[in-house]
């Protein structure tokens, strides 16, 4: 089930989101309404639109064999971006797939970052949710990989 749950891009409270994420940060946005009056927590959500986000939440799929696990490392032209927060083996997609946050200049769909697996670096890809693409893999799994 928490493979399904990646595959499908949503967050798992203690791994993707906590206390100290925002919604703009885990882009769940959509459940904020800032035009809606006042409610607990408008004014930092304000203040982050104003300055700019800490981090944003991406989903990752792997480019080479490896499985992204927590705490991983996110890098990207040697320079470290970020933390996988969720990742696992799809066998839907028959790939290594991820999400994690990296700082907000680097968030980019396709953008080809690097995670650290044990000892090397393995490429990944910055990639939209769902992982499961009808029109690239079909209705019925029949293009997979």
């Amino acid at each position: 089930r928490d493979t399904l749950r990646l595959e499908a891009g949503l967050v798992l409270y203690g791994n993707d989101i906590d206390e100290d994420t925002t919604p703009l940060e885990a882009k769940l946005d959509y459940a904020v309404k800032m035009d809606k009056g006042e409610f607990i927590g408008r004014e930092a959500l304000q203040r982050q639109l104003n300055e700019g986000l800490r981090k944003v939440r991406v989903g990752l799929k792997m480019l080479e064999k490896g499985i992204p696990r927590p705490h991983y490392e996110i890098w990207c032209e040697n320079e470290k971006i970020g933390v996988v927060t969720s990742g696992t083996y799809s066998p839907l997609l028959n790939i290594g797939i991820a999400m994690g946050y990296v700082k907000p200049k680097y968030d980019e769909v396709g953008r080809e970052v690097e995670i650290a697996i044990r000892e090397r670096r393995v490429k990944a890809k910055m990639v939209e949710w769902p992982f499961y693409n009808e029109e690239e893999y079909g209705r019925r799994r029949k293009n997979v990989p």
